[in-house]
């Protein structure tokens, strides 16, 4: 991860001033991020819209949109549905061979009744039997009247059909009736009712087609007797009716079922509305309006759900960041800048892949590089952000990529993030660039693994092609993602002066041409250098900062000594201490001078404003307390009175303005201190790096950062318990201590390892 800003507690209307710290400018860049939502989200959520009037010819090809429903077509589709649903006729099972048995049954009674005369006979047969016709409809209906399966319009019906095909018995068969005898009808009965019985089995819409076939029925029946064959065949032909009847409330039902379940007609995202010199009639003209396409009817609530949900997504950045750890990101315009151009390009690659895609290539959208904008801001912000970032960059392929005629496309919003937070978990404790490479690797082989395990949700959609393409695309998406970021984060390095953990690795080469020459100048310093990076790294990690830095930032913090070496203790071997020979005041312009000299090195080479920061700030404005009190000897020796004070004696600062620079300068002054020492202990190295810190803090020298007393206990135990580790051969632990008891040491002496730092 990138390194950050240095921390302070300062307000942001306080001692930082700039553009860089500008409220103004800030809420400036959060507009701006507004705004590139609001036009990456427009451009495929809000349609054109164009300045035509009915009857005249349209000057340019008009596409949809989106995918929006054609009504009329849609109500003609319809129409056509209903239409094609065929009148409903029910089979009504009426039992009509039992009808026959009725009338037979009666003749039967009536011929034994001998009291009544055949005439008389003749003119009940005449009347009854139609009558018993028309009652057994009747009772049909009324034992049905509540029957659900029987609609009263169909009843009705029913009773309309069979009364309008009523069957009439010729006035011949009602004379031959009386002189039929029991046996002639019991013989008749079973005739009767099995050709009733099956002709009723057939569907029957008109009863004069099934009567026809009665006379073959009965000629070949084993009936003998002409007259009982030709009043069966007559009374069969009554009883005939129709069975199937027109159930007109079904058929509606139905029709309103078909007309409902008719899928509308859409016109698909893409598809040309009206064609270029097309005649724009009345019909597509309220078309065009009812989509809003029109100038002159314009809709603005879409205008204004896209305006929200830019703003909503621009506020939801704002607090996030505000909601974060305390330090100054969500201070630094800087970095809000960096993370703008970051959406800029991210969005930008989303759409350029956009218009690749064709409803017939979907596919092609998995090809955009969306992983990018996860990765550059994990690397150069924050892996928190970077997540949440995840969601943002998701919904917008979910628009940007979406060309199926949906609000959004969940296929391609599920690929954003799955292929994106693959990416930040690969590369978010990347040292060197080719884990890069490996990021989006694994971004091409997650992605390639979430697109294929949806085609086996969806698999009735795609074919083998579009399979293989797909998964192609997946994979050269993760691989062009790579590419882009390993091209661009030398130009956020340099631009913005990003020192992100690749950087800060690739600078702790010791074939660097500043650490080569400080290996080769001044190896004693070089080696102290290593130390102290050693012994900040374990603390900065101790306590949440930046380790890293607080490492590389320590191999260079003392390079300007390289103009001057043989005025610093730890490369002056077998040699007089030049300082013997010289003025304090002098000795302290040559020690205060390294500060000054390393800063304007590192410019000189270009190294980023963190590392120096680090070499600026490492001594902040500490007191050279052993040259000031040898130029006061000086003076009392000589007997003048002193022309200096206690603040000509300090180094020029700035104090530390992060954590990174405060624990680097406590590592270096320890080192040092530890360094001098000749036999150390425990108990004098927990003491030494007590006493640096206190005399650090009550000098006010921790004012400018947010170090926090449990930070600088946790820092303290942190650094005893590396330069035991470091100098583990050197130091005397209590038992070693008590076996050789060796006198203790003077004031005089801690004093002295103490003031060693001044020119350390």
């Amino acid at each position: 991860m990138a390194s950050k800003e240095p921390s302070t507690d300062k307000s942001i209307w306080g001692k930082n001033s700039g553009w860089k710290y500008s409220v103004a400018t800030r809420y400036i860049l959060f507009l701006l991020l507004a705004l590139l939502f609001y036009i990456s989200l427009a451009s495929k959520l809000l349609p054109e819209r164009y300045d035509i009037q009915v009857n005249t010819k349209s000057e340019k090809n008009i596409v949809s949109p989106v995918q929006i429903e054609d009504s009329k077509a849609t109500l003609k589709a319809q129409e056509a549905a209903a239409e094609s649903v065929q009148p409903i006729y029910p089979l009504v099972p009426l039992r009509n061979d039992v009808l026959v048995t009725q009338i037979l049954d009666r003749i039967e009674r009536l011929n034994q009744d001998v009291d009544i005369s055949s005439s008389e006979k003749v003119g009940i047969y005449r009347n009854e039997i139609p009558r018993m016709a028309k009652e057994f409809v009747q009772n049909f209906v009324s034992a049905n009247s509540t029957n659900e399966a029987y609609s009263k319009e169909l009843l009705d019906e029913m009773q309309r059909v069979i009364e309008e095909q009523t069957y009439r018995i010729p006035e011949e068969t009602f004379i031959k009736l009386p002189r039929l005898n029991s046996e002639d009808i019991i013989e008749m009965k079973s005739v009767a009712r099995e050709i009733v019985s099956r002709l009723m089995l057939n569907e029957i819409f008109d009863a004069q087609t099934a009567r026809a076939r009665v006379a073959e029925m009965v000629s070949t029946s084993r009936l003998d007797d002409r007259t009982s064959r030709e009043v069966v065949q007559e009374l069969s032909r009554l009883a005939i009716t129709p069975n199937k009847f027109l159930d007109e409330v079904a058929t509606k039902e139905a029709r309103v079922e078909k007309r409902e379940n008719t899928p509308p007609v859409f016109i698909k995202q893409g598809d040309i509305l009206v064609a270029k010199g097309q005649l724009i009639t009345p019909e597509l003209y309220e078309l065009l309006g009812k989509n809003g396409l029109l100038k002159d009817e314009v809709n603005y609530w879409p205008e204004l759900g896209v305006l929200l949900l830019s703003a909503l997504l621009s506020l939801g950045i704002l607090m996030f960041i505000r909601q974060s750890d305390p330090g100054k990101f969500k201070y630094n315009n800087s970095q809000l800048l960096m993370l703008l151009l970051v959406y800029v390009i991210t969005l930008i690659t989303m759409h350029l892949t956009a218009f690749l895609q064709s409803d017939s290539q979907i596919y092609v959208g998995y090809l955009a590089p969306v992983a990018i904008g996860a990765i550059l801001v994990t690397l150069l912000l924050e892996t928190s952000l970077a997540y949440f970032s995840v969601i943002i960059f998701s919904i917008m392929a979910s628009v940007i990529l979406n060309v199926r005629g949906e609000l959004f496309d969940f296929q391609f919003g599920l690929f954003a993030a799955v292929t994106s937070c693959v990416a930040i978990f690969s590369i978010h404790r990347a040292s060197q660039r080719s884990t890069m490479l490996k990021g989006g690797i694994m971004a091409s082989l997650f992605g390639a693994l979430i697109v294929f395990i949806m085609l086996l949700i969806n698999n009735d959609t795609w074919t083998t092609t579009e399979t293989l393409y797909s998964i192609g695309f997946a994979i050269a998406g993760g691989l062009l993602t790579a590419i882009l970021v390993i091209g661009l984060m030398p130009f956020f390095e340099v631009t913005f002066g990003i020192l992100s953990a690749l950087k800060l690795v690739e600078l702790s080469n010791p074939n660097h041409p500043l650490l080569r020459k400080l290996l080769t100048e001044t190896p004693g310093t070089y080696h102290h250098s290593v130390m102290v990076g050693n012994l900040s790294e374990a603390a900065a990690e101790a306590i949440g900062a930046n380790g890293l830095l607080c490492r590389v930032g320590s191999y260079y913090h003392d390079i300007g000594k390289t103009k001057r070496p043989i005025y610093f203790i730890e490369n002056q071997n077998n040699m007089e201490n030049p300082h013997d020979s010289i003025e304090p005041k002098l000795s302290k312009s040559i020690i205060v001078a390294h500060a000054r000299d390393g800063v304007e090195m590192l410019k000189e080479y270009k190294l980023p404003k963190p590392i120096r920061d680090i070499a600026e700030q490492h001594h902040g404005t500490t007191f050279l307390h052993y040259f000031y009190h040898k130029a006061v000897r000086q003076a009392e020796e000589q007997g003048i009175e002193p022309d200096f004070t206690e603040d000509d004696f300090r180094y020029h600062g700035p104090k530390a303005q992060s954590k990174e620079s405060a624990i680097v300068g406590i590592a270096d002054s320890v080192e040092a201190a530890v360094r001098s020492l000749r036999k150390p202990t425990v108990e004098q190295v927990e003491s030494m790096i007590e006493k640096i810190i206190k005399g650090r803090l009550d000098d006010h020298q921790f004012n400018d950062c947010d170090l926090t007393m449990k930070e600088l206990d946790i820092i303290a135990k942190t650094l005893k318990e590396t330069v035991m580790g470091i100098f583990h051969s050197r130091i005397e632990y209590p038992e070693d201590v008590k076996r050789t008891k060796p006198p203790a040491p003077s004031t005089d002496e801690t004093s002295t390892a103490s003031e060693t730092t001044a020119t350390s």
